[in-house]
């Protein structure tokens, strides 16, 4: 068995704070009714928002648009056995509004694939759950 402290629930303050930190994670979706995990780049925005930037002919982009979805993130250290994960769950949208479109643009997120005419997705954060793993030195 697993040392009973070897895991515990991050508070929301902490998952986003940890999320800060790495530049990809994996959104989950649906796509032609079959789940689907994709890597991608982000960033947080200023309301906790996870930020996408992809092409407008992306598969992403018309599976994800006004639906719920969830976006994880982790960083673990296989020789120590330690780390953590985040997952959020929350409506995606594509960001339609000039306004917010040009701000973004000119910040955050600048998708690490070349794209042009970059369609931004917000996911909102409804849900944010987390969890960190002591590292141990196996199963007892």
């Amino acid at each position: 068995m697993f040392q009973n402290d070897a895991v515990r629930g991050l508070d929301r303050q902490e998952c986003l704070r940890l999320l800060a930190k790495v530049p990809v994670g994996r959104v989950v979706y649906t796509r032609q009714a079959l789940p689907a995990v994709l890597p991608i780049n982000f960033s947080l925005d200023t309301d906790s928002s996870v930020l996408l930037s992809t092409s407008q002919d992306s598969d992403l982009v018309r599976a994800v648009d006004g639906v719920v979805v969830a976006f994880e993130a982790d960083e673990f250290d296989a020789a120590s056995r330690s780390g953590w994960s985040v997952v959020v769950t929350g409506r995606a949208t594509v960001v339609t509004d000039p306004a917010e479109h040009e701000r973004l643009s000119q910040s955050d997120p600048t998708s690490w694939m070349p794209v042009q005419d970059a369609v931004f997705v917000r996911i909102e954060s409804e849900m944010v759950t987390g969890r960190a793993l002591k590292g141990t030195s196996g199963m007892e």
